[in-house]
């Protein structure tokens, strides 16, 4: 099935299907059933023309949005959907649940290229990934969403433990200029009430006296404690940024990329060096020419190293989402 890369919705809106809808939404809650607002955690919910750009398209960029097409009329769908919904709340986040009625919302169906309900496809980075048509078993669902889980880890998306929902500052995500190569992980976990992890406390002491193999080791050892955490995660690449940094002899660098365009090695230096001069957009822009132009290992390792210097950033950092958009477009 060919799948549209652009999901925009224009034109009207059937007011009389979204009204039918509403209305059997709150008759279902009335009763218990599909639609009721239940212990899922906000993992599953209803998504109309209206909300898709917010809901799903957005959202994508931090998380895996799985989309379930189904109507109340079609008794596979209501095979399925009980399924899809369990395994949602089982994720906790890993991957989240949108529910889309056909009936109500005909243009974002036509959209998809809806010909058959159930249907189940997935956006991951702005991008549709093909899903299924039918009600499978739910081990078959479960295969799927394996393999969707795949797709998100090939593009450095975080695990719901790692976004959080909220940027380390603990309010909306960061912005532009919000956070960078140069902000410090550790002020930031202390704009947000103070650290007082001994290996934080270590690691900004040995970062104050210029001591990066001390404070790399100081995060080190609290990912083995706590391999999720996010201001060390943060922390440790920010500093492993600048260990490679000082190790460059930049000029030569910059001479050996503007001559070999296919030189891997150089062009991941040069992006390094971007980066640690506040040029974030520039660098991330010439490592996606590289996973462009090249394949095999050459692009793996670029790959890599895109995903690797996106952990400098909060997770929802819109510079951050952009590129990893981008990226999962090249990959898929």
């Amino acid at each position: 099935m060919q799948q549209p890369r652009d999901f925009s919705v224009y034109g009207a809106v059937d007011l009389g299907a979204r009204k039918a809808a509403a209305e059997r939404a709150q008759r279902a809650s009335q009763a218990g059933g599909p639609g009721e607002p239940g212990p899922d955690g906000g993992h599953v919910f209803d998504v109309t023309e209206a909300t898709f750009e917010t809901d799903v398209l957005e959202r994508s960029r931090t998380v895996p949005v799985v989309m379930d097409l189904w109507a109340e009329w079609c008794g596979p769908c209501k095979q399925l959907s009980p399924i899809l919904e369990k395994l949602a709340v089982e994720a906790n986040g890993d991957w989240v649940l949108a529910k889309v009625d056909v009936d109500a919302n005909p243009q974002l169906s036509a959209a998809l290229q809806v010909q058959s309900i159930p249907m189940v496809v997935a956006v991951v980075g702005g991008q549709l990934v093909p899903g299924f048509l039918g009600a499978l078993p739910e081990a078959q669902v479960r295969q799927w969403l394996g393999q969707l889980m795949q797709v998100a880890q090939q593009i450095g998306m975080p695990s719901a433990a790692d976004a959080g929902g909220t940027d380390q500052q603990g309010g909306q995500p960061a912005g532009p200029g919000e956070a960078g190569p140069g902000a410090d992980p550790l002020a930031q976990e202390g704009m947000a009430g103070g650290y007082q992890d001994p290996g934080l406390i270590e690691a900004q002491q040995a970062m104050e006296r210029g001591d990066l193999d001390g404070a790399a080791a100081a995060f080190e050892r609290m990912l083995e404690g706590d391999p999720g955490h996010p201001v060390a995660i943060q922390g440790l690449a920010q500093v492993n940024l600048f260990r490679r940094v000082n190790s460059y002899d930049e000029a030569a660098a910059r001479r050996t990329a503007a001559s070999g365009p296919d030189d891997v090695d150089a062009q991941l230096k040069v992006a390094d060096l971007d980066l640690a001069n506040g040029r974030i957009e520039e660098a991330f822009d010439r490592l996606l020419g590289v996973v462009r132009r090249t394949s095999g290992e050459d692009r793996n390792k670029a790959r890599l190293h895109l995903i690797g210097l996106f952990d400098i950033f909060p997770p929802r950092d819109p510079r951050v989402a952009r590129a990893r958009a981008t990226l999962s477009s090249l990959l898929f």
